[in-house]
């Protein structure tokens, strides 16, 4: 279903796999176009405005987190009247294929993106990599890229346990190392939770000039989902676009995490077991205050006894 005088409304829920791909080819062949990029990835582009937004996204992961089961770039692209060009991964790939090389390479040898005042690239994890890797290719574009990989090379990544299945890839080949590929952007945003060690190392791997490092404490995995529900992600890629994102403005938009309910419960659980237990009973205060959750008022007349029972003691 979509209404015909906006590009980007459609509703793609409950289709299968191989129906959403045709539901989003025939889309994007009124709007743009969809071209197929071997057997694990497609691309579709939806022409509006003369800013280009580029992103990088899985389909199970659209299908999974979006009401509409439409890429998260058509509602960023939305909002501000951009276009758009999502490459979208059947799988986790870190879109490693010829299939992309080539893509890619024929938009720079058509000057594709020349024809947009100013083109953004976005993703998250595996995506985020992807998001800078690829930006190469669009040399002057904005990137941002949230809990991002540098690469899974295992003679640069060997730390990294997370995905050793993947090594197999060849992160040597072009496109490779991410950081290296940020030389030609005008500039890049990369967004970690310093508390998971193995994000924070890659993280650090993103230090070349122009490249600014936003710290989302205590956030954990699943970045995108989480900043989503909070309504921090459409105005950070737009303060990113705009060239106005800096840590005040990162700052007052991670603010929001207080009304986010996951946040907070991921923040008791770590307090908690922390043994800060001043800590840990103000927040479980404040969760059971916000949102009258049974279980954490449960931990909170608990957690009040054995204080009340502790301070006693002392007495």
């Amino acid at each position: 279903m979509q209404d015909t005088s906006d590009p980007f409304s459609i509703t793609l829920t409950d289709l299968r796999p191989v129906q959403w791909l045709q539901a989003m080819k025939a889309h994007g062949d009124s709007y743009g176009f969809f071209e197929p990029l071997g057997r694990d990835h497609n691309a579709v582009f939806i022409e509006d405005g003369d800013t280009l937004l580029v992103t990088f996204e899985t389909l199970p992961a659209i299908q999974a987190l979006s009401e509409t089961a439409r890429p998260i770039g058509f509602d960023l692209a939305r909002e501000k009247g951009w276009s758009c060009l999502s490459v979208i991964s059947n799988r986790d790939t870190w879109f490693r294929d010829p299939g992309i090389f080539g893509f890619f390479d024929q938009m720079t040898d058509d000057d594709f993106f020349e024809d947009f005042d100013q083109v953004i690239f976005y993703g998250a994890g595996p995506c985020g990599y992807a998001a800078c890797a690829f930006s190469v290719a669009a040399p002057g574009a904005t990137v941002i890229a949230l809990e991002p990989q540098a690469t899974l090379d295992p003679r640069v990544t060997e730390w990294d346990d997370r995905f050793t299945d993947m090594r197999r890839l060849d992160f040597t080949d072009r496109y490779g190392y991410a950081p290296d590929m940020l030389e030609a952007s005008k500039a890049a945003y990369v967004v970690y939770d310093p508390q998971e060690p193995l994000d924070a190392m890659h993280a650090a791997l993103f230090e070349r000039n122009g490249t600014k490092r936003f710290r989302a404490r205590h956030l954990g995995g699943g970045m995108q989902a989480h900043f989503d529900l909070m309504g921090v992600l459409s105005p950070l890629v737009q303060s990113a676009a705009a060239g106005t994102l800096d840590d005040e403005v990162f700052a007052a938009l991670y603010r929001r995490r207080r009304d986010h309910v996951a946040y907070c419960k991921k923040l008791f659980s770590k307090v908690e077991a922390q043994g800060r237990h001043c800590l840990a009973e103000a927040v479980c205060a404040y969760i059971c205050e916000k949102w009258g959750a049974p279980r954490y008022r449960r931990k909170l007349k608990a957690m009040r006894q054995a204080r009340t029972h502790d301070e006693a003691a002392e007495a």
